[in-house]
Protein backbone atom coordinates (compact mmCIF):
# COMPACT_ATOMS: atom_id res chain seq x y z
CA UNK A 1 0.00 0.00 0.00
CA UNK A 2 2.89 2.39 0.79
CA UNK A 3 4.03 2.07 -2.83
CA UNK A 4 0.48 2.87 -4.01
CA UNK A 5 0.03 -0.46 -5.78
CA UNK A 6 -3.45 -1.47 -6.82
CA UNK A 7 -4.65 -4.38 -8.96
CA UNK A 8 -3.88 -2.63 -12.25
CA UNK A 9 -0.40 -1.54 -11.20
CA UNK A 10 0.41 -5.10 -10.10
CA UNK A 11 -0.54 -6.37 -13.56
CA UNK A 12 1.38 -3.53 -15.25
CA UNK A 13 4.48 -4.45 -13.26
CA UNK A 14 4.23 -8.11 -14.32
CA UNK A 15 3.63 -7.02 -17.92
CA UNK A 16 6.76 -4.86 -17.80
CA UNK A 17 8.83 -7.91 -16.86
CA UNK A 18 7.77 -9.72 -20.05
CA UNK A 19 8.30 -6.56 -22.10
CA UNK A 20 11.80 -6.21 -20.63
CA UNK A 21 12.64 -9.56 -22.25
CA UNK A 22 11.67 -8.33 -25.72
CA UNK A 23 7.95 -9.14 -25.89
CA UNK A 24 5.20 -6.73 -26.94
CA UNK A 25 2.94 -4.95 -24.45
CA UNK A 26 -0.50 -6.42 -23.88
CA UNK A 27 -3.17 -5.13 -26.29
CA UNK A 28 -5.36 -2.25 -25.17
CA UNK A 29 -8.35 -4.58 -25.22
CA UNK A 30 -6.68 -6.56 -22.41
CA UNK A 31 -7.19 -3.61 -20.07
CA UNK A 32 -10.73 -2.99 -21.28
CA UNK A 33 -12.00 -6.56 -21.08
CA UNK A 34 -10.09 -8.28 -18.27
CA UNK A 35 -11.54 -8.77 -14.80
CA UNK A 36 -8.89 -7.62 -12.30
CA UNK A 37 -10.96 -6.91 -9.20
CA UNK A 38 -13.94 -8.61 -7.61
CA UNK A 39 -17.14 -6.76 -8.59
CA UNK A 40 -19.17 -5.31 -5.75
CA UNK A 41 -22.53 -5.81 -7.44
CA UNK A 42 -22.45 -9.53 -8.28
CA UNK A 43 -20.85 -12.88 -7.53
CA UNK A 44 -18.16 -14.11 -9.92
CA UNK A 45 -15.85 -17.13 -10.11
CA UNK A 46 -12.58 -15.71 -8.74
CA UNK A 47 -10.35 -18.65 -9.63
CA UNK A 48 -7.57 -16.99 -11.65
CA UNK A 49 -7.39 -17.84 -15.35
CA UNK A 50 -6.00 -16.47 -18.63
CA UNK A 51 -7.71 -16.37 -22.00
CA UNK A 52 -7.21 -15.80 -25.72
CA UNK A 53 -10.80 -15.49 -26.86
CA UNK A 54 -11.30 -17.10 -30.26
CA UNK A 55 -7.53 -17.29 -30.89
CA UNK A 56 -7.78 -13.74 -32.21
CA UNK A 57 -5.36 -11.99 -29.89
CA UNK A 58 -8.15 -11.02 -27.49
CA UNK A 59 -5.96 -11.64 -24.45
CA UNK A 60 -7.51 -11.39 -20.99
CA UNK A 61 -7.18 -12.48 -17.40
CA UNK A 62 -9.97 -13.14 -14.94
CA UNK A 63 -8.84 -12.71 -11.37
CA UNK A 64 -10.01 -11.04 -8.16
CA UNK A 65 -6.64 -9.49 -7.35
CA UNK A 66 -5.69 -8.68 -3.77
CA UNK A 67 -2.75 -6.36 -3.15
CA UNK A 68 -0.45 -8.97 -1.63
CA UNK A 69 2.63 -11.00 -2.47
CA UNK A 70 0.90 -14.26 -3.40
CA UNK A 71 -1.36 -12.57 -5.92
CA UNK A 72 1.61 -10.65 -7.33
CA UNK A 73 3.22 -13.99 -8.22
CA UNK A 74 -0.09 -15.42 -9.48
CA UNK A 75 -0.37 -12.52 -11.93
CA UNK A 76 3.00 -13.51 -13.41
CA UNK A 77 1.65 -17.06 -13.77
CA UNK A 78 -1.47 -15.90 -15.62
CA UNK A 79 0.41 -13.48 -17.88
CA UNK A 80 2.71 -16.39 -18.74
CA UNK A 81 -0.30 -17.98 -20.42
CA UNK A 82 -1.20 -14.76 -22.23
CA UNK A 83 2.33 -14.21 -23.50
CA UNK A 84 2.48 -17.82 -24.68
CA UNK A 85 -0.76 -17.12 -26.59
CA UNK A 86 0.79 -13.95 -27.99
CA UNK A 87 4.00 -15.58 -29.21
CA UNK A 88 2.45 -18.55 -31.05
CA UNK A 89 -0.48 -16.57 -32.48
CA UNK A 90 0.94 -16.71 -36.02
CA UNK A 91 0.79 -20.52 -36.11
CA UNK A 92 -2.13 -22.49 -37.60
CA UNK A 93 -4.84 -23.07 -34.97
CA UNK A 94 -3.86 -26.75 -34.61
CA UNK A 95 -0.50 -25.67 -33.21
CA UNK A 96 -1.73 -22.82 -31.03
CA UNK A 97 -1.11 -24.60 -27.76
CA UNK A 98 1.74 -25.35 -25.40
CA UNK A 99 4.36 -27.94 -26.32
CA UNK A 100 2.64 -29.92 -23.58
CA UNK A 101 0.29 -28.87 -20.80
CA UNK A 102 3.17 -28.48 -18.37
CA UNK A 103 4.84 -25.94 -20.63
CA UNK A 104 1.81 -23.66 -20.57
CA UNK A 105 1.56 -23.80 -16.79
CA UNK A 106 5.29 -23.38 -16.28
CA UNK A 107 6.04 -20.19 -18.24
CA UNK A 108 4.66 -17.61 -15.83
CA UNK A 109 6.01 -19.55 -12.85
CA UNK A 110 9.44 -19.46 -14.50
CA UNK A 111 9.24 -15.68 -14.63
CA UNK A 112 8.03 -15.63 -11.01
CA UNK A 113 11.31 -17.31 -9.98
CA UNK A 114 13.04 -14.13 -11.16
CA UNK A 115 10.97 -12.03 -8.76
CA UNK A 116 13.86 -11.91 -6.29
CA UNK A 117 14.49 -9.36 -3.54
CA UNK A 118 17.19 -7.78 -5.70
CA UNK A 119 14.69 -7.42 -8.56
CA UNK A 120 12.07 -5.92 -6.25
CA UNK A 121 14.64 -3.39 -5.07
CA UNK A 122 15.60 -2.66 -8.68
CA UNK A 123 12.02 -1.71 -9.59
CA UNK A 124 11.56 0.26 -6.38
CA UNK A 125 9.01 -2.04 -4.78
CA UNK A 126 11.15 -2.63 -1.66
CA UNK A 127 13.66 -0.39 0.08
CA UNK A 128 16.82 -1.20 1.95
CA UNK A 129 17.24 -4.81 0.81
CA UNK A 130 20.27 -6.43 2.48
CA UNK A 131 21.63 -9.79 1.33
CA UNK A 132 21.19 -11.63 4.63
CA UNK A 133 21.86 -15.44 4.66
CA UNK A 134 19.11 -16.12 7.22
CA UNK A 135 16.55 -14.13 5.24
CA UNK A 136 17.72 -15.99 2.13
CA UNK A 137 17.02 -19.35 3.78
CA UNK A 138 13.64 -18.11 5.01
CA UNK A 139 12.65 -17.14 1.47
CA UNK A 140 13.77 -20.52 0.13
CA UNK A 141 11.86 -22.35 2.85
CA UNK A 142 8.72 -20.32 2.21
CA UNK A 143 8.90 -21.06 -1.53
CA UNK A 144 9.68 -24.76 -0.94
CA UNK A 145 6.68 -25.14 1.36
CA UNK A 146 4.60 -24.14 -1.64
CA UNK A 147 6.45 -25.56 -4.65
CA UNK A 148 8.15 -28.71 -3.33
CA UNK A 149 5.41 -29.74 -0.93
CA UNK A 150 2.99 -29.44 -3.83
CA UNK A 151 4.62 -32.21 -5.88
CA UNK A 152 3.00 -35.25 -4.22
CA UNK A 153 -0.40 -33.54 -4.27
CA UNK A 154 0.10 -32.62 -7.92
CA UNK A 155 0.63 -36.29 -8.72
CA UNK A 156 -2.20 -37.79 -6.70
CA UNK A 157 -5.07 -35.66 -8.05
CA UNK A 158 -4.89 -37.16 -11.54
CA UNK A 159 -3.94 -40.58 -10.22
CA UNK A 160 -7.21 -40.54 -8.30
CA UNK A 161 -9.06 -39.31 -11.40
CA UNK A 162 -7.52 -41.97 -13.67
CA UNK A 163 -8.48 -44.70 -11.21
CA UNK A 164 -12.06 -43.44 -11.32
CA UNK A 165 -12.07 -43.30 -15.13
CA UNK A 166 -10.62 -46.80 -15.66
CA UNK A 167 -12.86 -48.40 -13.03
CA UNK A 168 -10.22 -49.31 -10.45
CA UNK A 169 -12.00 -46.97 -8.02
CA UNK A 170 -15.77 -47.60 -7.96
CA UNK A 171 -18.22 -44.93 -6.77
CA UNK A 172 -18.51 -46.70 -3.43
CA UNK A 173 -14.82 -45.97 -2.74
CA UNK A 174 -14.35 -42.47 -4.17
CA UNK A 175 -13.52 -40.79 -0.87
CA UNK A 176 -11.61 -43.68 0.68
CA UNK A 177 -9.39 -43.94 -2.41
CA UNK A 178 -8.65 -40.22 -2.26
CA UNK A 179 -7.46 -40.39 1.33
CA UNK A 180 -5.44 -43.55 0.67
CA UNK A 181 -3.50 -41.64 -1.98
CA UNK A 182 -3.05 -38.61 0.27
CA UNK A 183 -1.60 -40.85 2.98
CA UNK A 184 0.62 -42.71 0.50
CA UNK A 185 2.13 -39.63 -1.15
CA UNK A 186 1.73 -36.84 1.41
CA UNK A 187 1.68 -38.71 4.71
CA UNK A 188 -1.47 -36.95 5.91
CA UNK A 189 -4.85 -38.12 7.20
CA UNK A 190 -8.18 -36.31 7.53
CA UNK A 191 -8.56 -34.30 10.75
CA UNK A 192 -11.98 -35.83 11.41
CA UNK A 193 -13.50 -39.18 10.35
CA UNK A 194 -14.62 -39.25 6.70
CA UNK A 195 -16.99 -41.61 4.88
CA UNK A 196 -18.44 -42.11 1.42
CA UNK A 197 -21.14 -39.64 2.41
CA UNK A 198 -18.37 -37.08 1.92
CA UNK A 199 -16.73 -36.22 -1.38
CA UNK A 200 -13.49 -34.47 -0.46
CA UNK A 201 -11.91 -34.62 -3.96
CA UNK A 202 -14.73 -32.41 -5.18
CA UNK A 203 -13.48 -29.60 -2.97
CA UNK A 204 -10.59 -29.26 -5.43
CA UNK A 205 -11.61 -26.88 -8.23
CA UNK A 206 -9.85 -28.89 -10.92
CA UNK A 207 -11.74 -32.07 -10.01
CA UNK A 208 -15.12 -30.34 -10.02
CA UNK A 209 -14.27 -28.46 -13.24
CA UNK A 210 -12.72 -31.54 -14.92
CA UNK A 211 -9.36 -29.81 -15.51
CA UNK A 212 -6.37 -32.18 -15.93
CA UNK A 213 -3.92 -31.70 -13.08
CA UNK A 214 -0.71 -33.47 -14.12
CA UNK A 215 0.15 -30.27 -16.02
CA UNK A 216 0.90 -28.58 -12.70
CA UNK A 217 3.16 -31.42 -11.57
CA UNK A 218 5.11 -31.24 -14.84
CA UNK A 219 5.24 -27.44 -14.65
CA UNK A 220 6.82 -27.62 -11.18
CA UNK A 221 9.71 -29.56 -12.75
CA UNK A 222 9.97 -27.56 -15.95
CA UNK A 223 9.90 -24.10 -14.38
CA UNK A 224 13.20 -24.72 -12.60
CA UNK A 225 14.71 -26.28 -15.71
CA UNK A 226 13.59 -23.25 -17.76
CA UNK A 227 14.89 -20.89 -15.08
CA UNK A 228 18.31 -22.56 -15.00
CA UNK A 229 18.56 -22.44 -18.79
CA UNK A 230 17.56 -18.77 -18.97
CA UNK A 231 19.97 -17.81 -16.20
CA UNK A 232 22.77 -19.55 -18.10
CA UNK A 233 21.76 -17.67 -21.26
CA UNK A 234 21.90 -14.44 -19.26
CA UNK A 235 25.47 -15.25 -18.20
CA UNK A 236 24.52 -15.60 -14.54
CA UNK A 237 26.90 -17.72 -12.46
CA UNK A 238 25.71 -17.29 -8.84
CA UNK A 239 23.24 -19.27 -6.69
CA UNK A 240 20.28 -20.22 -8.88
CA UNK A 241 17.66 -18.94 -6.43
CA UNK A 242 19.17 -15.44 -6.56
CA UNK A 243 19.08 -15.15 -10.36
CA UNK A 244 16.71 -12.73 -12.08
CA UNK A 245 16.57 -12.47 -15.87
CA UNK A 246 14.72 -9.15 -15.74
CA UNK A 247 15.77 -6.97 -18.69
CA UNK A 248 18.14 -9.56 -20.18
CA UNK A 249 17.82 -9.70 -23.97
CA UNK A 250 19.74 -12.96 -24.39
CA UNK A 251 17.49 -14.81 -21.97
CA UNK A 252 14.47 -13.19 -23.59
CA UNK A 253 15.49 -14.42 -27.05
CA UNK A 254 15.78 -17.99 -25.74
CA UNK A 255 12.36 -17.83 -24.13
CA UNK A 256 10.67 -16.22 -27.12
CA UNK A 257 12.16 -18.79 -29.52
CA UNK A 258 10.60 -21.58 -27.48
CA UNK A 259 7.25 -19.84 -27.05
CA UNK A 260 6.89 -19.19 -30.77
CA UNK A 261 7.01 -22.94 -31.46
CA UNK A 262 3.72 -23.52 -29.66
CA UNK A 263 2.76 -27.15 -30.32
CA UNK A 264 4.29 -27.19 -33.80
CA UNK A 265 7.22 -29.33 -32.61
CA UNK A 266 7.42 -32.25 -30.14
CA UNK A 267 7.85 -30.99 -26.61
CA UNK A 268 11.39 -32.38 -26.45
CA UNK A 269 12.33 -30.11 -29.37
CA UNK A 270 10.78 -27.12 -27.61
CA UNK A 271 12.71 -27.97 -24.46
CA UNK A 272 15.92 -28.24 -26.49
CA UNK A 273 15.31 -24.79 -27.96
CA UNK A 274 15.38 -23.14 -24.55
CA UNK A 275 17.75 -25.40 -22.64
CA UNK A 276 19.78 -27.60 -25.00
CA UNK A 277 18.23 -30.59 -23.20
CA UNK A 278 15.65 -33.08 -24.45
CA UNK A 279 14.51 -34.68 -21.21
CA UNK A 280 12.78 -33.15 -18.23
CA UNK A 281 15.26 -32.85 -15.38
CA UNK A 282 14.40 -32.36 -11.73
CA UNK A 283 18.08 -31.61 -11.11
CA UNK A 284 17.40 -27.92 -11.65
CA UNK A 285 14.89 -27.96 -8.79
CA UNK A 286 17.56 -29.57 -6.59
CA UNK A 287 20.07 -26.93 -7.69
CA UNK A 288 17.63 -24.15 -6.79
CA UNK A 289 16.98 -25.45 -3.28
CA UNK A 290 20.51 -26.75 -2.60
CA UNK A 291 21.27 -24.21 0.18
CA UNK A 292 18.00 -25.04 1.92
CA UNK A 293 18.55 -28.77 1.49
CA UNK A 294 21.99 -28.55 3.12
CA UNK A 295 20.56 -26.55 6.03
CA UNK A 296 17.68 -28.99 6.54
CA UNK A 297 20.07 -31.96 6.47
CA UNK A 298 21.99 -30.34 9.32
CA UNK A 299 18.87 -29.45 11.30
CA UNK A 300 17.43 -32.96 10.93
CA UNK A 301 20.62 -34.85 11.67
CA UNK A 302 19.74 -37.95 13.70
CA UNK A 303 16.00 -37.53 13.13
CA UNK A 304 13.81 -40.14 11.46
CA UNK A 305 11.91 -38.55 8.58
CA UNK A 306 8.95 -39.92 6.66
CA UNK A 307 5.93 -42.02 7.60
CA UNK A 308 4.76 -45.62 7.53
Amino acid sequence: MQKKYDAKKMVETAEHFFVSLGMSPLPQTFWQRSLLEKPRDREVECHASAWDLGMTGDLRVKMCIRVEGDDFLTIHHELGHDYYFQQYAALPPLFQSGANDGFHEGIGDTIALSVTPAYLKQIGLVDGFVDDPKADLNRLLQRALDAVAFLPFGKLIDEWRWRVFDGRTPPASYNASYWELRKKYQGIAPPVPRSEADFDPGAKYHVAANVPYTRYFIARILQYQFHRALCRAAGYAGPLHQCSIYGNAAAGQKLIAMLKLGASKPWADALFTISGERTMDAGALLDYYAPLSAWLDEQNRGERCGWD
